[in-house]
């Protein structure tokens, strides 16, 4: 068994490029960018987010996200901020989600419970509360997050439920998917406030 087993919080994080849609609702594929490695790797980090994956098919996209990672992890970059190389140390970047399954059902010792993000209210929604009951429970989790304009209706229909939209109190919704990760995470995984204020 491996030492993320052991872990209370079992969650990953997937940030998947394709099947996405774009404006139109036409399935496309999209392209991996820095903000989204480092922003999210860092919100991964800072909530206990055990890996962060990066899911496309493009086999240069994959080289260009390695490349960054290494250089945060391995080269200069991490050298001179050790903080950004413990954050991007939590990526792993994959060609699909199949792949992604296979390696946390080996890590957790079990499937993990696939759970979906979406801007628009879907049919199998669950609520961030019976979420956080899972997660102190130790379910193993791992959270689908869509880039472009969000997963195709393929990716969402595969998994065992989606998490609630986010809203504001006005009609404007369209947050980055990093806004949206770092939000989410907070939802789930933030410590109660009573137990921050205590912390030195």
């Amino acid at each position: 068994m491996s030492m993320a087993a052991d872990r209370a919080v079992r969650l990953d994080v997937a940030l998947i490029h394709y099947p996405v849609v774009n404006r139109s609702g036409e399935i496309i594929g999209s392209a991996v960018t820095n903000l989204d490695l480092h922003d999210i790797a860092r919100a991964g980090c800072t909530y206990g987010v055990d890996t962060y994956w990066v899911v496309t098919p493009y086999a240069r996209q994959r080289e260009l996200a390695e490349k960054i990672v290494r250089h945060w992890t391995e080269g200069y970059g991490g050298s001179v901020n050790p903080d950004r190389k413990q954050a991007l140390s939590l990526i792993r970047v994959c060609a699909d989600l199949d792949e992604v399954l296979v390696a946390t059902a080996r890590k957790w010792g079990r499937k993990p419970l696939v759970l979906a993000t979406c801007a628009r209210r879907q049919r199998n929604t669950l609520s961030y509360s019976a979420v956080r009951q899972q997660v102190r429970q130790g379910e193993p989790l791992l959270l689908l997050f869509g880039t472009a304009w969000g997963l195709a209706p393929a990716a969402l229909a595969a998994v065992a439920a989606t998490l609630p939209p986010l809203r504001g109190p006005g009609e404007f919704n369209h947050l980055s998917v990093r806004s949206a990760v770092s939000i989410i995470l907070d939802r789930l995984l933030a410590i109660p406030e009573e137990q921050a204020e205590s912390r030195p």
